[in-house]
């Protein structure tokens, strides 16, 4: 197999994006969560003030893996951070280094930006992804735990 070109991604990208997303979720059993669809999408990564960024890995002319990021601040360090939301290469695709270069290239732009901190969350189950971003240079911090308000606790909060 030829290997993948990394791009960012382009409104055509779309669908294929949403087709990744589709996979994610269902290898980790969160298909009743998606609701993503490319007209949604579209305005958060191309819109007039897009709130997040993608990558592409392309073999030939097909999107075969994402990565999903947009900037956060750390209050701690006084800097911008670079958050990764999903990264997903299709299985067919695995062990080809396409997860490495788009971390990798993620890393980079991350200095480029001035970031002080790169950084994600894994599923504490997926132990594969785990080794893999060990591997990569990267501390799972077990202490930290994601808090989260959504749907009808978002529209009820504080209220």
């Amino acid at each position: 197999m030829a290997p993948a070109a990394l791009r960012a991604a382009e409104p055509r990208d779309l669908p294929a994006i949403v087709g990744l997303v589709r996979e994610l979720a269902d290898f980790e059993k969160l298909t009743h969560l998606v609701q993503v669809t490319p007209e949604k999408l579209h305005p958060h990564l191309f819109g007039e003030r897009p709130v997040a960024e993608a990558l592409v890995a392309e073999c030939g002319e097909r999107v075969v893996g994402f990565a999903l990021y947009f900037t956060n601040f750390s209050t701690f360090l006084g800097q911008p951070g670079l958050y990764l939301e999903d990264l997903y290469v299709q299985p067919a695709h695995r062990g080809q280094g396409i997860g490495r270069a788009l971390l990798l290239h993620l890393g980079q732009l991350a200095r480029e930006r001035g970031c002080g901190r790169f950084e994600w969350s894994v599923l504490d189950w997926n132990v594969d992804a785990i080794r893999f971003y060990e591997r990569m240079g990267a501390t799972v911090m077990p202490e930290w735990r994601i808090c989260r308000v959504a749907g009808t606790a978002l529209e009820q909060f504080g209220r």
